[in-house]
């Protein structure tokens, strides 16, 4: 078997690794309220995730925090959040029960103390409303 075939199939395996990932607390899951000005979807933090929820305390307390990337720069580059200069955005990271790692769960916050979450990795957003 070529070389090429072996990097296409780690490829394909990988990908089916994270595919339950990816949906485990997916945004299905959440209630939702009608919608932000902005065309996202919204979520209350009521209706958050356990997990969302603490990260969120965390981030308005200024930490701590659970791994090194939280608070680092998150760039919107799938361009799904409203296009804001760089810097503007953070992201933090929301724990999954039973993951070692960060898992797929974020809250990114904006400088005008706004806030979203993705339980799918920046594929799709909600703005949480306070």
């Amino acid at each position: 078997m070529g070389l090429r075939m072996l990097r296409l199939m780690r490829v394909v395996f990988a990908a089916m690794l994270w595919l339950p990932l990816a949906t485990y607390g997916s945004s299905q899951n959440l209630q939702t309220e009608p919608g932000d000005p902005g065309g996202l979807p919204v979520v209350s933090v009521a209706n958050l995730p356990a997990e969302a929820r603490e990260t969120l305390r965390a981030i308005k307390q200024g930490g701590p925090f659970a791994f090194d990337r939280d608070g680092a720069v998150f760039n919107n580059f799938e361009q799904v959040l409203p296009k804001r200069q760089r810097g503007y955005y953070h992201e933090y990271t929301v724990r999954t029960p039973g993951m070692n790692s960060r898992g797929v769960r974020r809250i990114i916050s904006g400088d005008a103390n706004e806030y979203y979450y993705t339980a799918d990795h920046y594929q799709t957003f909600k703005r949480i409303l306070e």
